[in-house]
C-alpha cells in the first residue's frame, strides 16, 4: 500500500518543450553544441557553479552572444503549469492519505523563470503543497544518481516499497527501482499526472 509519493516536476506538472533551447540557439546562429557545454550544464544543475559563473562559461564557449539572449534560449524549454494539475495535487493533499515530495533536476535560472513567468504566488502555493521540495541545484546532486533517492528516503523516513516515484525519464525510473521504490514511468502526451489514482 502506497503512503508516500515522490513527483518529478518537468513534464509531470510543468509542461516542457525540450527541443526549444536548441531551436533558440540555432536562431542565434549556434549550429552545434560543444560537448563541454553538456558538462557545464550537469555541474550547474548540481549547484556546483553559480549562475554568473555558468553564464560566463557559456559566453566563453559561445563568444559573441549577450547573456540575456542566452538566458532566453536557456529558459525556452519552460512552458505552462496547467491549473488542473495544481487542483489535482490540492485534492490529493486534502485527502490526507499520502505524504508528497517534489524531486526535480533543475537549476537557479529555470526556477527564477518559473517564479517570474508563472507568477510568484502560483509557484509559492505550488511548492507549498509538498511536504518538502528537493531541487538538484540546492541539494548538490541529481537524478539518476541513486544517492539522490536514498537522501529523500533517509531524510523523510520513507519505506521504499510503500513509496511511489513518478517521472517521465526512463533512466530516472530505473535508478529509483534499484533502491526499491515503486515507480510510474509517465508517458508524456498519452498520460497525465491527473491519472494518478489509477496507479495507486
Amino acid at each position: 500500500m502506497i503512503d508516500s509519493i515522490i513527483f518529478d516536476f518537468g513534464d509531470v506538472f510543468i509542461n516542457l518543450d525540450k527541443p526549444a533551447t536548441f531551436r533558440e540557439l540555432e536562431k542565434l546562429g549556434v549550429r552545434e553544441i560543444p560537448p563541454v557545454l553538456i558538462e557545464y550544464h550537469d555541474r550547474y544543475e548540481k549547484g556546483l557553479i553559480s549562475t554568473p559563473d555558468f553564464l560566463a562559461q557559456v559566453m566563453e564557449i559561445l563568444p559573441g552572444y549577450e547573456a540575456k539572449d542566452l538566458v532566453k534560449a536557456w529558459n525556452a524549454i519552460l512552458q505552462d503549469l496547467p491549473e488542473e494539475r495544481i487542483e489535482f495535487l490540492k485534492a490529493i493533499r486534502k485527502d490526507g492519505k499520502y505524504r508528497c515530495f517534489l524531486l526535480s533536476n533543475t537549476n537557479e535560472l529555470h526556477i527564477q523563470s518559473c517564479f517570474q513567468e508563472l507568477g510568484s504566488d502560483v509557484m509559492t502555493e505550488f511548492f507549498g503543497l509538498f511536504d518538502k521540495v528537493y531541487l538538484s541545484h540546492e541539494i548538490k546532486m541529481n537524478k539518476p544518481d541513486p544517492d539522490i533517492f536514498l537522501k529523500v528516503i533517509s531524510e523523510q523516513g520513507l519505506q521504499p516499497e510503500r513509496t511511489l516515484f513518478i517521472d517521465d525519464t526512463l533512466a530516472h525510473i530505473e535508478s529509483a527501482k534499484l533502491v526499491g521504490l515503486q515507480t510510474w514511468h509517465l508517458q508524456v502526451g498519452t498520460e497525465d499526472i491527473t491519472h494518478l489514482k489509477s496507479k495507486l
